[in-house]
């Protein structure tokens, strides 16, 4: 039996980047070499145009708001926001999972806007899967090289277990918790498994996807 195809998409971007030193939400996407101007594109903007796919796509943000909002709505994207993000970036998971099943959705594609977007293929390959997954699947997982990545697709069942833990809680402790109702898939992109947090990262992008 297939899953209904309706899913939503959830972004989670309320992070400061302390790291990288500036929004990675911000970031040029894709990245330039020396001496080009900067693409007009952003990682949140190509994050979300890569989720189309989803019936809407939720950014969840944080004292990033004011700077966010407008590629958001310009994308046709709704915001939430997350008002502590000093609980962490479960607390921000939460939140976009709840909103999720406010509107009326038992399914989830959720990623990290510091995070590349993968490729279309990507996203129709864990969706196929995900669709045709036994019921007792609650998650289906991309994985490139043995490395497990993002954007994953959860269930109503996996949503449920997100939200029944701590605002504190680390979602790969939850994971591993239910690791019997996951599905790993094994992808050809190499951009799932690429996180992307100090400007070293971002400037080894340009490798990576030339």
């Amino acid at each position: 039996m297939t899953r209904a195809p309706g899913f939503a998409a959830v972004i989670l971007a309320a992070g400061e980047s302390s790291r990288m030193g500036r929004d990675k939400a911000l970031l040029p996407w894709p990245p330039s070499a020396a001496g080009r101007a900067p693409s007009s594109d952003t990682f949140l903007s190509a994050a979300i145009r890569s989720l189309t796919a989803a019936d809407f796509v939720l950014v969840v943000v944080g004292k990033n708001e004011a700077a966010l909002a407008p590629i958001i709505y310009s994308e046709g994207a709704s915001l939430v926001v997350n008002p502590d993000t000093s609980r962490g970036q479960f607390s921000s998971l939460q939140i976009g999972l709840r909103e999720v099943l406010n509107h009326g959705r038992d399914a989830a594609m959720v990623t990290l806007v510091d995070r590349p977007p993968v490729s279309a293929a990507t996203i129709h390959f864990l969706r196929v899967a995900f669709e045709n997954a036994d019921q007792h699947i609650w998650a289906i997982v991309p994985e490139f090289s043995g490395k497990h990545g993002h954007p994953y697709l959860v269930g109503r069942e996996m949503i449920e277990a997100f939200l029944r833990v701590p605002a504190t809680s680390i979602a790969r402790e939850v994971e591993h918790a239910h690791q019997a109702h996951i599905q790993y898939i094994p992808v050809d992109d190499p951009l799932v498994a690429l996180n992307i947090n100090t400007p070293e990262d971002y400037a080894g992008l340009l490798s990576r996807i030339s």
